[in-house]
């Protein structure tokens, strides 16, 4: 069942078409990434998400009904890039007052903001003020503060930021938590690795237009250029084929990784039985996938030229 579903939406400033026609759908209980660069519409479409802007056209539906931002609020928690917390505020109260604002009783707030802090190891943080913090400290007050009402919706804008390894660890496995027990995460950030590793399905908009969507395994397959890994012996000479061609050699631990390129319509079984007959050891064959990183470039750089292409055609 699908806890967010987003149909057709649009918002424009003036001339400017920071949403344009956008639709997805998010199944409860994924971590769903919104990729795109500076200036895209990520963050117009996540305030239209958390009833922030209201879309000039479009349908938002919440948990299987048209969103109603006064009271499905309650039910997100919203996390921007650009940080919240009030600065001259204790650190303990601040918590409790945000869990408050959620909608959770003062003893439930005391409850879950204790449970978090010493989760988090944030105890001895409780009459510090915000500004005493560190970029890092804050970002983990802001994330506890984000999460503690046990939203249905968790919204992350760069939730690692500023964060030392250990505690990106600490809150990504939070977020693996939180998604097991049913909570949906739309995860926004600019860092392509970490969409690979966290992520289940993926969304990537460019000019408020949306030019991709699908599981991130899904997207690497269809993005793939039919590459191989061969690892060999170092120096061999592989055969002339029909089948494919060479098109890098690189030295490996123990001998030298081939890259080979697939012609059109030959099989991973056709080239094996090839290398084989043709006496060439093979100690290991895998096939190369694109990364995220490397799709996201390619696309995005690609509605750039297509743009520049339309630009100087009507001039």
């Amino acid at each position: 069942m699908s806890l967010l579903d987003v149909r057709n939406l649009k918002k424009y400033y003036g001339a400017h078409k920071a949403v344009d026609d956008i639709s997805f759908s998010i199944e409860q209980g994924t971590i769903f990434g919104l990729l795109g660069p500076n200036g895209a519409g990520k963050t117009t479409l996540l305030r239209m998400i958390t009833g922030i802007f209201y879309p000039d056209e479009g349908q938002i539906n919440f948990d299987g009904r048209p969103f109603q931002a006064e009271e499905d609020i309650l039910r997100i928690g919203y996390m921007p890039e650009e940080r919240g917390l009030y600065k001259k505020m204790k650190i303990g109260e601040q918590a409790m007052y945000l869990a408050q604002l959620k909608g959770l009783s003062k003893s439930d707030a005391l409850d879950k903001v204790k449970n978090w802090f010493e989760k988090f190891e944030m105890q001895s943080w409780w009459n510090k003020k915000v500004e005493d913090l560190s970029k890092g400290m804050g970002q983990k007050l802001q994330f506890v503060t984000t999460v503690l009402h046990e939203p249905k919706l968790i919204i992350l804008d760069e939730p690692f930021s500023g964060l030392d390894p250990v505690n990106a660890n600490l809150i990504k496995e939070e977020i693996y938590q939180l998604a097991k027990r049913g909570c949906t995460i739309i995860f926004s950030t600019h860092r392509m690795e970490q969409v690979e590793e966290i992520c289940d399905q993926i969304i990537l908009v460019n000019k408020g237009k949306k030019i991709l969507d699908g599981t991130v395994q899904g997207v690497k397959q269809t993005y793939k250029k039919h590459q191989f890994t061969l690892l060999s012996e170092k120096g061999i000479q592989l055969p002339a084929s029909s089948h494919f061609s060479l098109v890098e050699e690189e030295g490996a631990a123990a001998g030298s990784a081939y890259t080979i390129q697939l012609t059109d319509n030959s099989s991973t079984n056709t080239v094996l039985e090839e290398l084989i007959r043709n006496q060439v050891p093979i100690y290991g064959f895998s096939e190369i996938l694109p990364s995220l990183n490397d799709i996201f470039i390619r696309l995005v750089e690609g509605t750039h030229a297509t743009t520049r292409a339309f630009q100087q055609t009507a001039s």
